[in-house]
């Protein structure tokens, strides 16, 4: 038996074990150790995560893709079921499946069975409603021992990416750990150094903690709003004077956790009766079109991918010919900039906040160490670097330090096992 740390993320998943002393984390998908928490219910029965999920969709399988689990953890919707063929499914066993094939994956590939875990968990799952965190935590724990775990704790993501930061450095330093993932943004400002690495307990050690339900899927929301949906309606005015056309139609669809709502029988019903009385009926076309052939997560992956790219240049195309015969929109950077400052003056307020909660002023922070997806976007880089301008930018392992520094965590716990 062994024990192992899994970082269950909004967009990618790793578990992570000990090698020797070394966290390791497991190929769970064609040697990739990181995969999208993503799953894809097939007409016929068969069910696919990962990769495997995503390209089953974009290939044009029959079924369902699901993507973004972890959102809903904390909402009503954990207690809701959807639609899969004849079936209807709790969200709360689509997150159990999940989680257990990644478990049978990791157990397949190393040849240990897994009891122990420490589970990554943000520093909120939800802004603002502590019943909601402690349900969201509640209800993971619940999952992780339905799958086959016997012990199940916690550690914020942060401090796991501080544990696997810890290992790099040679001397005493106060760091902020910034982890922007695709569903949250969480910081810690944390004493560390070799004096300290692998003490039992490090909770002085701990300044600081704080978060904001913002993430990567954030930032796809609102470019999608804010540069694509007006191509489908959004914001477009109806016949009779003084009225919109509704907007919940377009909010869902920018919504990965949300996506799916728009495939229900009466939705399209719906945006079919909007599309009469519509003073631009043509572009509501489009958007029944995108409904009825359930391509609502094609549009999003096209915006992520856009998104992704606008980290690296200035400019990205989002081809849209398979709605309409040459239509495409382009995305500048300053697109994505001006449709997401205020998520970027968001995240970079909890900095502040932590620095207050530590009652340390920016100067003493001595370095900031960067990880998750989002830290790629200039923006947002440069938010958090502005907030403690002397320290010292490290950059980790954008996808793996905090299954990494779960796994330490989890040899700490636990102690190692064979």
């Amino acid at each position: 038996m062994s024990s192992c740390g899994l970082d269950f993320g909004t967009s990618n998943t790793t578990l992570g074990m000990i090698e020797g002393e070394t966290p390791v984390l497991v190929a769970l998908e064609a040697g990739e150790t990181a995969i999208p928490s993503a799953i894809f219910y097939e007409t016929d029965g068969a069910v696919l995560i990962g990769r495997g999920a995503v390209e089953a969709y974009v290939e044009g399988a029959p079924g369902r893709l699901m993507r973004s689990l972890k959102s809903v953890l904390g909402t009503s919707l954990i207690d809701e079921t959807t639609r899969l063929g004849r079936m209807q499914v709790s969200f709360r066993d689509v997150i159990a499946y999940y989680l257990g094939a990644v478990k049978r994956r990791a157990e397949q590939a190393s040849g240990r069975e897994l009891r122990d875990v420490v589970h990554g968990r943000p520093v909120h799952f939800v802004d603002n409603a502590p019943d909601a965190d402690r349900k969201a935590e509640q209800t993971l724990r619940m999952i992780a021992r339905e799958i086959g775990f016997d012990e199940v704790t916690f550690q914020f993501e942060p401090i796991a990416a501080a544990l696997d930061y810890e290992r790099q450095i040679n001397s005493e330093q106060v760091a902020l750990i910034a982890d922007i993932g695709g569903g949250t943004s969480d910081f810690s400002i944390v004493r560390l150094g070799p004096k300290r690495h692998g003490k039992a307990d490090r909770a002085a050690d701990i300044l600081a903690n704080d978060g904001v339900r913002i993430g990567g899927t954030d930032f796809d929301r609102q470019l999608s709003l804010g540069v694509v949906m007006p191509l489908f309606g959004f914001g477009g005015a109806m016949k009779r004077a003084g009225l919109d056309v509704p907007s919940s139609y377009f909010h869902d669809l920018a919504t990965w956790s949300s996506i799916n709502r728009m495939y229900e029988p009466r939705v399209i019903a719906d945006i079919r009766q909007v599309r009469q009385e519509a003073r631009e009926p043509e572009l509501l076309e489009r958007l029944i079109r995108v409904v009825h052939e359930q391509r609502g997560h094609t549009l999003a992956m096209e915006v992520e991918d856009a998104k992704i790219a606008l980290s690296e240049k200035r400019r990205a195309d989002i081809p849209l010919e398979w709605v309409t015969p040459g239509l495409a929109v382009a995305i500048g950077r300053p697109d994505l900039v001006s449709h997401t400052r205020q998520l970027v003056d968001r995240i970079a307020a909890r900095v502040k906040n932590c620095l207050g909660q530590a009652g340390l002023a920016a100067g003493a922070i001595d370095a900031v160490f960067l990880t998750g997806g989002s830290v790629k976007l200039a923006h947002v880089r440069k938010a958090i670097i502005k907030a403690v301008p002397a320290a010292r930018i490290v950059e980790g392992d954008i996808f793996g330090a905090v299954g990494k520094g779960l796994t330490l965590e989890a040899l700490q716990r636990y102690g190692p096992r064979a």
